[in-house]
């Protein structure tokens, strides 16, 4: 059988794990950015125990694996707790909390690096707090921002794979089940990977792109 021919042949099962796929990057990709920006722009501004919050956390989830992060969550902390829940919310659990903090400590690090002598120009020219903030530091901000949260969230896209060890009928999990069944290991990861490719290499071009386009470097003081 031909790539072509297995993913005609087993399309119902293909959809239903991209549609488990999908649904996660929702809850994640959603997650990530709304709670990452409010935490990073609270992180910023805030006290700077709140900033430090925000790094230890950070620090933290990049240097535990993600992988041991959702077997623990999983496993032992359910155990502890005597509970028993879906793996598909702990696993958005556990990828939306990497991609909160990750996409928090990127827009906190943007925020707190943002040249004052923008928003000193601005208040010469007459601009109030409101213009300011509308008129200079979101858009430039956004431009600053844009491609490494691209990055972020294809990053937290193929993350999604590590759900498939829990048991969540995800791509990659009904891919292993139908190559259990037909044994065509080449021909059904080279559909995967074909997948990914189509999703993946056009966000990360167009990360590239954004980035070498319009990002500056704003270190100077």
């Amino acid at each position: 059988m031909s790539v072509f021919d297995i993913l005609i042949t087993y399309h119902v099962a293909f959809l239903q794990g991209l549609r488990v796929t999908l649904e996660l990057c929702l809850v994640i990709w959603t997650s990530g950015i709304v709670f990452g920006v409010m935490l990073g722009v609270v992180g910023a501004n805030a006290p700077r125990s709140w900033g430090r919050f925000i790094r230890a956390m950070s620090f933290a989830f990049s240097a535990i694996p993600t992988l041991v992060v959702l077997f623990w969550l999983h496993y032992p902390a359910q155990a502890v707790f005597d509970v028993v829940i879906d793996p598909f919310y702990t696993a958005s659990l556990t990828f939306a909390l990497v991609n909160i903090f990750g996409v928090g400590e990127m827009v906190r690090q943007a925020v707190a690096d943002f040249p004052s002598q923008f928003i000193i120009a601005g208040r010469v020219c007459g601009l109030s707090q409101r213009d300011i903030v509308t008129k200079i530091q979101l858009p430039i901000l956004f431009r600053q921002l844009l491609p490494g949260m691209m990055t972020q969230q294809v990053m937290m896209l193929h993350a999604t794979l590590f759900a498939s060890l829990i048991s969540v009928e995800e791509i990659f999990r009904v891919a292993q089940r139908i190559n259990s069944t037909i044994y065509r290991p080449v021909e059904i990861y080279t559909a995967l990977a074909m997948f990914f490719l189509a999703v993946c290499l056009p966000i990360n071009l167009t990360a590239a792109y954004l980035k070498k386009r319009y990002t500056r470097d704003l270190s100077e003081r």
